[in-house]
């Protein structure tokens, strides 16, 4: 593991409750041409010119708690229902387990085939006051359930309360590895990445909501990364971190550091199947104190990371971001007519910008070389990035050395 990520505190982050059903590849330790999977940092490989967080993931971000739970069980032909699964749900608690308090909030939507359900309530109030998950297509449903449910047994007569909070849950499509159809993602899984979230350092790859998403015809899935914003003299150094489900893009697409990286590794493509790989979720946060219409033009920001990877939103493709800010918390139940929030000047704002821009470009690689290759339903398999081969084109390409 890299970045001081030691192989147990990996291994306890990619399977929040334990409910991993077998010991896939990714847990084992395997290889890709010689070369063990790291993060890009890792690899020499620093794209944009921020600093990152001491974690470069969205738990840089204080407060925020990520969790996972992980499906693996099965292998050979689909059988609807029983298998093979290759799935899982992330949990991303904005305030923690422990906390009640709201956020301000606000999404994005740059190409709208896809689903994020609860967002209504956040495009109505500005506010976020409840957990965010993200899964499989099929599973947006139970998991909504799941997660309400948890909210309710935390917060009695929450639903009696005027303009109760809605869990926001996001999905990208699986099929091409997972069975889909079978809906193997139930209430207790969810549960589980709730409860074991935590902050430090954020599980990747082949994990969680990610662990049958495909990206660029690699192996993708789950990714984080964050940026610190200078604060100069007289300003505050805020943090802005990224999480993203990776499911978008084809090969000739992919770039790294504006290096035409899909186009240098033509081969290893999936293998089996046509691959539907579309779409992707964004989670942007930020312990910036800024207005919801101000954290809409965050949310579009990513946008312009999400294109520096070679992504082009795709007609069918659904690219959805949600964006927070942990600086103003306010009261789940306040009495007061007036709340005094903390507001950063419109003329401060561009850093945040550049690092929401960076932040989801690292995030999206890191996804891609944290993933390992995973074969699943049918023999469909796709192939993790081979880390290799990234370094050489990268050192022909003049950005290593």
């Amino acid at each position: 593991m890299s970045e001081g990520i030691s192989r147990r505190r990996f291994l306890g982050l990619g399977l929040a409750g334990g409910v991993a059903l077998a010991a896939p590849a990714f847990l084992r330790g395997e290889e890709i041409g010689g070369v063990g999977r790291a993060r890009l940092r890792a690899l020499g490989i620093t794209p944009g010119t921020m600093p990152p967080g001491p974690l470069n993931a969205i738990t840089d971000v204080a407060g925020v708690e990520v969790g996972h739970t992980t499906l693996i069980r099965g292998e050979g032909r689909l059988v609807v229902g029983e298998g093979p699964v290759r799935t899982g749900v992330t949990a991303i608690l904005p305030v923690g387990k422990t906390r009640d308090d709201h956020l301000l909030a606000a999404d994005f939507t740059l190409n709208g085939n896809g689903e994020m359900t609860g967002i209504g309530y956040v495009r109505r109030t500005g506010r976020l006051g409840a957990p965010i998950l993200l899964t499989n297509t099929s599973s947006v449903g139970m998991v909504y359930d799941a997660a309400l449910g948890w909210m309710a047994e935390r917060r009695p007569g929450l639903m009696r309360s005027d303009g109760w909070p809605e869990p926001v849950v996001g999905e990208t499509w699986d099929a091409f590895l997972n069975d889909t159809e079978g809906r193997h993602v139930h209430a207790g899984h969810v549960r589980a990445a709730i409860e074991g979230a935590s902050g430090g350092p954020v599980a990747e790859g082949c994990v969680g909501g990610g662990t049958g998403m495909v990206c660029y015809g690699f192996k993708g899935g789950t990714g984080t990364a964050s940026r610190v914003m200078d604060g100069g003299k007289k300003g505050k150094p805020y943090t802005t971190g990224v999480l993203v489900q990776a499911n978008h893009g084809r090969r000739p697409q992919l770039t790294v550091d504006g290096v035409p990286v899909g186009r240098e590794i033509p081969e290893l493509l999936p293998e089996r199947g046509e691959v539907r790989s579309k779409s992707i979720l964004v989670i942007v946060a930020t312990d910036a104190p800024l207005l919801p219409a101000q954290l809409q033009r965050l949310a579009k920001r990513a946008a312009l990371g999400l294109a520096r990877t070679g992504a082009l939103s795709m007609h069918s493709s659904g690219d959805l971001t949600l964006a927070f800010s942990t600086a103003n918390r306010l009261p789940a139940r306040s009495v007061a007519r007036v709340e005094a929030l903390e507001v950063l000047d419109d003329e401060a704002i561009t850093p945040l910008y550049q690092a929401t821009i960076e932040a989801t470009e690292e995030a999206v690689l890191n996804a891609l070389t944290s993933a390992t290759t995973v074969t699943g339903r049918d023999g469909n398999r796709v192939h993790a990035l081979p880390l290799d081969r990234l370094v050489d084109v990268m050192r022909r390409f003049g950005r290593l050395k």
